[in-house]
């Protein structure tokens, strides 16, 4: 099967978050199983550079509308660790993605706009006809509208469109200049069954569109969308997710074991697995050398987050408070885009710094990453709602043992030692289902205690996490079936 991945995301070239992992992991997996897989991105000038190979200027007529002119482009070839990608590069005095970010700029629909106009226009001028393009998020929600009711008259009849929302929370929603831009006439879309935002009924919501427009729409595991078709947590789309929900259904993220695994990691002090699980031990005594806590008997409980509303902020801190008064040490590593919570979190590392149970790295760094999951006794993870997370999984790989809230893909893959109707050597972690302090210390209770009082057990659920396999083996098999049911 030829896909094509159209994304403002691919890790580790261009990554903010869990979404550019998905999209390498997914590539990766569906490449291995013998599908040609292609990856259209916008070339931004503040890429890793270094990871990608062989970067050559392989298109240089590429003509793309905006408004009533064109804009010229260039598009390069490179392969990002074994993937084929393709970057888009405009010219014009917009400056779309020589900024120095990846997002963030008030004019970030028109960016991205242009981007999904430019991807189909690449395909359409290289004859490129795909079985499958597999769009990802707000960024490329105009993507299947446009397939639909612009380029599929060109001679684009042959791709389905498969839709992934990683995460509901950022829609965008924007006016008419938007899809005059495109080369579509707003009139035709202000309607409920369409792209009118169901709050701000002169608005356009492109994620909206992504989903009426495709012929399937995925997100990043079941019990998330469950939550966004009938909580909430839809944001507002639970009506249009309603309408359409033939063609919805979650897909439990996986996670890269080429680069998240104990067994042949280069970024950790010493390399284990199940049968050697005592070496954990030695990554234990490494993280608190580089971080300068105390070699001591206490279990070490670790975040490692974005820190901002979403993730739990306000019980990450009260969690450095409780674990230090009940005999644990506390690691955490992230950074916030929000400036007051940076600050608040740049004060509590001033408040803790000659603390020696206590670190907090104010920022993100890959190989601390890897030796707090190999470290780490637990990981804590008290999201106010978390559409997969990769987090759980990846600690789960370390033998780390995850203290979760339930919700979203934390509940599809974490079951409470003491209270999962699971058998016990299925369990692997602690879930507190209250957002808040009572919550949180409830699981926080039970798993430093299990550490202390019975080490024997909390080996075994260590080991459980081990076992479970949440590589991408099972999703990719899951979207080559959708694949081909919309092919067809």
């Amino acid at each position: 099967m030829y896909i094509v991945m159209v994304t403002p995301e691919c890790a580790p070239a261009a990554k903010v978050g869990g979404l550019g992992d998905v999209v390498q992991g997914l590539s990766n997996e569906l490449q291995i199983r013998g599908n040609s897989v292609e990856i259209i991105l916008p070339k931004y000038d503040c890429m890793r550079y270094d990871h990608i190979w062989g970067l050559q200027k392989t298109y240089s007529d590429l003509w793309v509308p905006y408004f009533d002119q064109h804009v010229h482009c260039d598009v390069f070839f490179g392969f990002v660790h074994g993937l084929k990608c393709f970057f888009i590069e405009p010219h014009s005095h917009k400056n779309f993605f020589n900024r120095g970010v990846f997002y963030g700029h008030h004019d970030d629909p028109e960016r991205f706009a242009f981007f999904c106009r430019a991807a189909l226009e690449f395909m359409l001028k290289t004859t490129k006809h795909p079985d499958i393009i597999h769009c990802h998020d707000w960024q490329t929600g105009l993507m299947p509208l446009l397939l639909f009711d612009l380029y599929k008259h060109l001679g684009m009849t042959h791709p389905r469109v498969c839709y992934t929302l990683h995460n509901v929370m950022h829609q965008c929603v924007t006016g008419d200049s938007l899809l005059r831009q495109v080369g579509l006439d707003p009139a035709a879309y202000r309607s409920r069954d369409r792209l009118q935002d169901d709050f701000n009924h002169g608005g356009f919501n492109l994620m909206k569109g992504g989903i009426v427009y495709s012929n399937f729409v995925t997100t990043v595991s079941p019990r998330y969308s469950e939550e966004i078709k009938y909580s909430d947590l839809g944001c507002g789309l639970q009506h249009t997710l309603w309408v359409h929900s033939m063609k919805f259904g979650g897909v439990l993220n996986g996670i890269d074991y080429n680069f998240w695994n104990p067994e042949i990691d280069p970024l950790i002090a010493h390399r284990y697995g199940i049968d050697t699980i005592e070496d954990k031990y030695r990554n234990k005594e490494a993280l608190r050398n580089r971080l300068w806590l105390r070699q001591d008997h206490k279990p070490i409980v670790a975040v490692v987050s974005r820190l901002d509303r979403q993730k739990g902020v306000e019980l990450m801190r009260h969690a450095i408070f409780y674990c230090l008064a009940n005999g644990c040490q506390f690691v955490l590593l992230g950074s916030s885009p929000d400036p007051k919570i940076s600050h608040e979190f740049w004060e509590l590392k001033r408040q803790f710094n000659d603390n020696p149970d206590c670190h907090l790295e104010i920022s993100y760094n890959e190989e601390l990453a890897h030796l707090i999951y190999a470290g780490a006794d637990m990981i804590l993870i008290p999201s106010a709602f978390e559409p997969c997370g990769l987090t759980q999984m990846i600690a789960m790989k370390y033998g780390t043992v995850p203290v979760v809230r339930n919700t979203g893909g934390l509940a599809d893959t974490v079951f409470d030692a003491d209270y999962a109707p699971k058998p016990y050597h299925e369990r692997n972690g602690y879930v507190f289902d209250h957002f808040d302090h009572q919550g949180l210390e409830s699981a926080l209770k039970r798993a430093v205690g299990l550490w202390y009082l019975y080490p024997q057990y909390f080996r075994e659920l260590m080991i459980n996490g081990m076992r479970y396999d949440f590589s991408w083996n099972h999703p990719a098999r899951h979207y080559l079936n959708i694949y081909n049911y919309i092919k067809e």
